[in-house]
């Protein structure tokens, strides 16, 4: 039987949209979202690293051809030539401000002195120096000789300064990550953890609380994946296995530790979208990325603003002009209409082709509003059978994901608080509507050669953008000083046709 009709926003205008019977196939797709809402509405345990990655969903157990067996890291791809880190160019110093003769001298700032430490809370930071190795880190970086130095001589200045300068190194790799910012090749996602977790905070905390450790670990990420390497790393049977699960342990350091309650993250070497609600994996999606070079999709950290089902596409101009689509069409409107496409010319000449939607639209059924300034984004594809090869980067730069359709319905029901009839609805619709959302959804594009997958066992996968060579080389030299820039200074790339 067919449901009363529904009201929703279709191209800005309320209108009421007929209901479709559900049938297996979307009902099968609904599925996914019963089982988040169920999750999203549980307390998150108190130990998110314990939890196993279990999922839901009609194809969760499908898999990209990517993944290697349990890791084995000897058989990576020859990673590219080590490319030593950039040093942070010195900024010049300000031009001193005109003083006339007649005006007082200007006193330099009194040092603000650093806080005291008790020999006991010193000893607590020694010894989570000393065993630092266990988080991925080396305990050499954080000179802990001198600390126990300072520590035989007494409390007193030397030892308040030397605890909190390495405290504070400390803090901050354990926050924001040991790797340089120029070593983290497109990543552009910015951890906003400096702005929850201020270093000043963190060590007044510390030393209130006489619990250096707990402050410390504190910062650890929560996700299970982190978890999964740190357990893994003693076990390492090579050095380069080692080397391997400490620079993807540090990559989780570059995002949020709070990822968000449920979001999307994307791990482009394994080729695969997770769906997680509060550390559960709920459903996973094939997805395919972009191609090597130019088209690689960057490491991103957004949030979706709403769900457009049955979206339109406007043809890049390097396609209209290029490929000569807007010449062919311009003159033949009812040429355009057979194949989909709406032609306008403006007054200046330049023709504009937007495709309509439709089975056969580039971006197929769904697409994720997610603006940034990349212009990358999560869509749909006609050209699903890709999606059963396995290698999958093949996109320029955008994210095309498998089960779209199931994934669409199950974001406007978690984050835009929609019914599975209006979220059908929508879908079956074929007109462009657009689901804002209400809740937020953040959504990651992240970059692992080591991590989890859908079984909650440890993997290797493809560094197929030759992205892990800078990162060991930095874990090959001695801690670099000022590592808590936040924002890459890369050129973005943004291409005329990110699809």
């Amino acid at each position: 039987m067919t449901a009363p009709a529904a009201k929703m926003r279709v191209n800005g205008e309320v209108r009421k949209v007929k209901r479709a019977n559900l049938g297996a196939g979307l009902s099968g797709m609904l599925g996914v979202a019963v089982v988040a809402l169920t999750f999203a509405s549980q307390p998150l345990a108190a130990k998110a690293g314990t939890q196993a990655g279990s999922q839901a969903g009609t194809q969760a157990g499908t898999q990209a051809g990517t993944q290697a067996g349990p890791v084995d890291l000897t058989k990576q791809a020859k990673p590219a030539p080590v490319v030593a880190p950039t040093a942070t160019p010195t900024a010049a110093p300000a031009a001193s401000p005109t003083v006339s003769p007649t005006a007082a001298p200007v006193e330099a700032p009194t040092p603000v002195p650093a806080p005291h430490w008790t020999q006991s809370d010193a000893q607590g930071l020694l010894a989570m120096i000393k065993g630092i190795g266990a988080e991925g880190l080396f305990p050499r970086d954080y000179q802990p000789e001198a600390l126990s130095a300072a520590i035989l001589k007494g409390e007193g200045p030397e030892l308040d300064e030397t605890a909190t300068r390495l405290f504070t190194w400390l803090a901050e790799d354990l926050r924001d990550g040991r790797t340089p910012m120029t070593a983290r090749v497109q990543w552009f996602a910015v951890d906003p953890d400096q702005d929850v977790h201020p270093t000043s905070l963190i060590l007044a905390d510390a030393l209130a609380r006489h619990d250096v450790k707990g402050a410390l670990m504190a910062l650890l990420p929560t996700v299970p994946d982190y978890a999964a390497l740190k357990a893994a790393l003693p076990k390492a049977q090579t050095q380069k296995q080692a080397a391997l699960i400490r620079a993807n342990m540090d990559r989780w350091r570059w995002l949020a530790r709070d990822l968000g309650t449920q979001y999307l993250l994307a791990n482009v070497p394994e080729q695969v979208l997770r769906l997680t609600v509060r550390n559960k994996i709920i459903s996973t999606y094939k997805v395919i990325v972009g191609k090597p070079g130019k088209t690689a999709t960057p490491q991103l950290a957004e949030t979706v603003e709403g769900v457009i089902f049955n979206p339109t596409w406007t043809v890049p101009q390097s396609i209209v002009v290029g490929e000569g689509l807007g010449a062919r069409l311009v003159n033949n409107p009812r040429q355009a209409e057979r194949e989909g496409y709406k032609v306008t010319k403006a007054g200046d000449g330049t023709i504009y082709v937007v495709q309509q939607p439709g089975d056969n639209n580039s971006l197929g059924r769904m697409k994720l509003d997610m603006p940034n300034e990349h212009a990358i984004f999560l869509h749909d594809t006609p050209n699903r059978n890709l999606f059963n090869l396995p290698a999958r980067a093949l996109s320029h730069g955008c994210v095309r994901v498998e089960r779209a359709t199931e994934l669409a319905m199950t974001m406007a029901i978690l984050g835009a608080g929609m019914t599975p009839d209006d979220a059908v609805a929508a879908h079956t619709s074929k007109v462009y509507t657009k689901v804002p959302m209400t809740k937020t959804f953040p959504v990651y594009l992240t970059y692992f050669t080591v991590a989890r997958d859908v079984n909650g066992m440890l993997r290797s996968f493809p560094d197929i953008y030759n992205r892990d060579a800078p990162v060991l080389a930095t874990f090959a030299q001695p801690r670099q000083l000022h590592t808590t820039q936040r924002k890459s200074n890369e050129e973005v790339i943004k291409l005329d046709n990110p699809l």
